[in-house]
């Protein structure tokens, strides 16, 4: 066999011959698992997919037809074939290729993403752009099995057979999304791939499909379907000729499952899809993992990872505990001693930490799949029951579920707890997962709690008050990672909601820093004082309600208030303190350390708040600029 040649297009791919496509495909396993144990990243979705990538570049012709890829964490192979192979090395690094797919990277790249349930809206919105202009492209949504436990996967399913003729979707089954997916479709699905109908539907298929073409594989797929759709996906154990594919109730054609990792199978099954006209979903089976084994051990770990080694697959670990880890450890311990307090995520519970509280009071973990919708009118029904709802979800998901938080829970002043991780950057994950929204999205809700705390100590006690709250809804937000290293102690006290922390009262400048930016506040306080400018240093703890007596005893005293904040300036903390004192007839300039009224890039977060002026040297440079 001569050498594999290197790949930097769909044009190559399709120009190399089909008995090298095996070879091709451990090429790109092992360039994933060599290069993701420097940057990290989501190996385990990414050696899921190679051959249904394979297959896809492989009969289809982008940039002209349209691949939509939900969550597009699964998209690196994709970029590796269309002219990003080289530069796969620089995976979510600062000014590197992005972790998801970005329309502004590559024309490959026909939508970009992020979040879970986006695919097949945006991919229906295609077809009939792509009907009312009249031209012929392709469009395929590959969306994993945990998509369609999101309500957006349903609502589009709903409309798609009424609006275009031509559609194809990929059900990517691996029983996984984050954590092992959950709920009835989870089992449905199940129910799908473990039927003894299936083993020889797949290997019939299989075999006939690597001998014949064309019409005869369209008389095949029609045979099949009539002898399979009315038992394979039957909800008992015994067939019946009464059950049908659910797929087929939204009208589209089902066919499958079949190997997502037979290649041959695979391409000759998209080159029959490719001549339907009529909205089709192929559902394939595939391992999440696939060629790694600590990944195939261990699926939830390798979903997405910092930097491991190669031989074993071990984690590069910090030295200190996260926020998450703390948070699920306080919690699960709370819950212990208080037979209310029940735990909810929304399909996450490794990246929350909940898999503690799981595994020890499995009775009252709630994990609900990927629905943050329902999770949050899920909790309110829960409140109204006298129970105790932790809501834990990262600060960018919660974004999906707002309109419970005001509809539900603030109009009716259900207690549910708002326990909102990754509340600022996120670093190398990149704009769809920074955390830096929450406080402009909250501010404004009446009858609503909100808060940040400056280390871990401090953290414990905010949660030992929300466990404790019964007047509201009531919300914190915490960073990705570990905070300063701060032991919390053996009992947590309550805090007084709405009251600061004044750590030094001194001062011709006031520093008011907001949760993890009150190290930077900190470092300011250190700089000034070089310059032989003594500063006062507020820990404000309360996002709302704020220390309104606080902030108005610094209005009057101090030349210059400077308020930090790890969230966008537009509408945040540093707002509220403006607006406060210009309703008490304060007039105190106000400089403010946050993020720009942009879309931050991906990078580590050292590098992103030095470029964007999250420093307290910068902090200095406002400040003196507002003095003078």
């Amino acid at each position: 066999m001569p050498e594999l040649p290197d790949i930097h297009s769909p044009a190559d791919l399709k120009a190399l011959p089909q008995e090298q496509l095996p070879e091709l495909a451990e090429r790109i396993r092992q360039t994933l698992i060599t290069t993701l144990a420097e940057t990290g990243g989501h190996l385990g979705p990414n050696l899921g997919v190679v051959e249904l990538t394979l297959a896809l570049h492989r009969v289809f012709d982008t940039p002209k037809d349209k691949f939509i890829f939900d969550v597009a964490h699964q998209g690196y192979v994709h970029k590796m074939l269309t002219h990003r192979w080289d530069r796969i090395h620089t995976i979510r690094q600062y000014e590197g290729l992005n972790g998801f797919l970005l329309r502004s990277e590559s024309e490959h790249d026909s939508y970009g993403a992020g979040h879970a349930g986006t695919a097949l809206s945006a991919a229906l919105g295609m077809a009939v752009g792509r009907d009312l202009r009249g031209s012929d492209e392709h469009v395929v949504c590959v969306a994993g099995d945990a998509a369609f436990t999101c309500g957006p996967t349903f609502e589009a399913l709903n409309n798609a057979a009424a609006q275009t003729k031509r559609l194809i979707v990929v059900l990517n089954d691996n029983e996984w999304s984050i954590d092992r997916n959950v709920g009835a479709l989870a089992k449905y699905f199940n129910h799908i791939a473990t039927h003894p109908t299936y083993a020889h539907l797949h290997q019939t298929a299989a075999g006939l499909l690597e001998m014949i073409g064309g019409k005869v594989i369209r008389r095949l797929a029609g045979k099949v379907e009539e002898s399979a759709k009315g038992f394979l996906l039957a909800t008992n154990s015994q067939p019946s000729a009464s059950t049908s594919v659910i797929f087929e109730e939204f009208g589209f054609r089902y066919y499958g499952p079949i190997d997502g990792h037979d290649l041959p199978l695979l391409v000759k099954t998209f080159e029959f899809l490719k001549t339907q006209n009529e909205p089709v979903l192929l559902h394939i089976i595939t391992e999440k993992g696939r060629g790694y084994k600590p990944a195939l051990e261990d699926p939830g770990k390798f979903h997405g990872l910092g930097k491991y080694k190669i031989e074993t697959g071990e984690a590069i670990a910090g030295g200190t505990p996260t926020f998450s880890q703390i948070y699920a450890r306080s919690v699960t311990d709370f819950a212990k001693a208080d037979q209310k307090i029940v735990a909810i995520t929304a399909a996450m519970p490794g990246g929350t930490g909940l898999s503690v509280f799981k595994k020890e009071i499995p009775e009252r973990y709630y994990d609900v799949g990927i629905a943050e919708e329902h999770a949050a009118l899920f909790a309110c029904g829960l409140a109204t029951q006298g129970l105790k709802p932790f809501l834990t979800i990262y600060s960018t998901f919660m974004q999906r579920a707002y309109d419970m938080i005001i509809h539900d829970m603030a109009i009716q002043k259900l207690p549910v707890r708002l326990c909102m991780d990754r509340g600022g950057l996120s670093g190398d994950d990149g704009p769809t997962h920074h955390g830096l929204f929450d406080i402009g999205y909250l501010r404004p809700v009446p009858n609503l709690v909100h808060m940040q705390a400056k280390d871990e100590d401090e953290f414990v006690d905010m949660l030992w008050t929300m466990a404790h709250y019964e007047d509201g809804p009531i919300a914190i937000r915490y960073p990705r990672g570990s905070g300063t290293g701060v032991t919390p102690k053996d009992k947590p006290v309550l805090l007084e909601i709405g009251k600061a922390e004044v750590v030094e009262s001194q001062g011709q400048v006031a520093l008011i820093g907001l949760g993890s930016m009150f190290e930077v506040a900190e470092q300011t306080r250190q700089l000034l004082a070089a310059r032989g400018i003594e500063a006062a240093l507020i820990n404000p703890r309360w996002i709302k309600p704020m220390d309104t007596a606080v902030l108005e005893q610094f209005g009057r005293q101090c030349k210059v208030i400077c308020t930090f904040e790890d969230h966008v300036l537009r509408n945040g903390f540093g707002c509220g303190v403006i607006e406060h004192l210009n309703d008490a007839g304060i007039k105190t300039p106000v400089a403010r350390v946050g993020w720009p009224d942009e879309f931050i890039e991906h990078g580590t977060p050292a590098i992103l708040r030095k470029k964007h002026g999250m420093t307290a040297e910068a902090a200095v440079e406002k400040i003196l600029a507002l003095l003078q």
